[in-house]
């Protein structure tokens, strides 16, 4: 005898609640998103006009005034020279291969992103560290959010904004921005007790306290959070080139999807390539920057 489905346990009554509830919520998000479809796309107009604007800067500036911008930066964050030349090699290696362009669009979606989970990270750390019962709220959400797959999220941010670079943002902004905001918020808390009675001792108000002794001995512990971040924010943006590609985010991600649909080997080999270059550049970069801004924070040496 074939084995019963568990659903059949379930009464008929109970079913028919289940699917009615379904379709309730269903329909709620349908009439929702008519309803504020159009005014939520306007509110992320300005965030595509930039993210426009700033591809855009990339592809039409000189290859060689961008590569000397990176390599520049690179320079500038690590200190590091064999660092920096790597970087200047790896770029023109992608270029060379005809990819310089779709790196291009992937750099723009993944500075874009870490500036937004920063922007809106440490405010929200900073809330949290103040307030337990903002910290009771939002960390459940965080887990949430570092848990739930990429699909999922993107469902509803697709239906409600339709396809394009903005639901791609959004995906990638809800899975990197949680470190920062936690490690915010733990930077903020072990900060001594008595150095904050001290200061309220000198007639500091809570702003002061706040700007004046908080943030600076917790910048060491902001700086892991941001630096933790920042290789988040770039692994999980390299990693949803390909997703991101299938509602329309242009980039890496498509020669590599093509690649697959088409079985077209060597595309997707050289395009899966220069995104593991891309990771290594942005890792190594931000991994050199963190520790030197730590080191001095923290008191120590470079």
């Amino acid at each position: 005898m074939a084995e019963k489905s568990w659903l059949t346990d379930i009464p008929e009554m109970d079913r028919s609640s289940l699917l009615q509830l379904r379709k309730t919520m269903d329909g709620a998000y349908r009439d929702f998103s008519r309803e504020y479809g159009d005014s939520i796309e306007a509110f992320f107009d300005p965030l595509l006009t930039f993210l426009i604007w700033f591809e855009k800067l990339l592809l039409n500036s000189p290859w060689w005034l961008v590569l000397g911008v990176i390599a520049g930066l690179a320079y500038a964050a690590s200190r590091s020279a064999k660092l920096t030349i790597g970087v200047a090699v790896s770029l023109v290696v992608v270029g060379y291969f005809g990819m310089w362009d779709d790196t291009m669009r992937t750099m723009s979606i993944i500075t874009v992103c870490t500036l937004i989970s920063i922007v809106l990270g440490i405010p929200i750390g900073i809330a949290m560290a103040r307030s337990n019962r903002v910290q009771s709220t939002v960390t459940p959400m965080l887990d949430i959010m570092q848990t739930m797959p990429a699909f999922v999220y993107l469902i509803p941010v697709v239906m409600l904004l339709g396809i394009g670079r903005i639901p791609g943002v959004i995906a990638v902004v809800i899975y990197a921005i949680p470190p920062v905001i936690r490690l915010t918020n733990l930077g903020i808390r072990l900060v001594d007790k008595e150095v904050l009675e001290a200061a309220t001792a000198y007639g500091a108000n809570p702003r002061q306290r706040l700007l004046g002794v908080q943030l600076p001995l917790a910048m060491p512990t902001i700086m892991a959070g941001i630096n933790q971040t920042i290789n988040q924010t770039i692994m999980m943006a390299l990693a949803m080139v390909v997703i991101a590609s299938m509602i329309g985010v242009k980039g890496l991600g498509q020669p590599v999807l093509k690649s697959i649909t088409n079985q077209y080997f060597t595309i997707g080999l050289l395009n899966g390539l220069a995104i593991v270059v891309l990771a290594i550049i942005f890792d190594r970069v931000s991994q050199a920057y963190g520790k030197r801004t730590q080191a001095h924070l923290g008191g120590g040496h470079e």
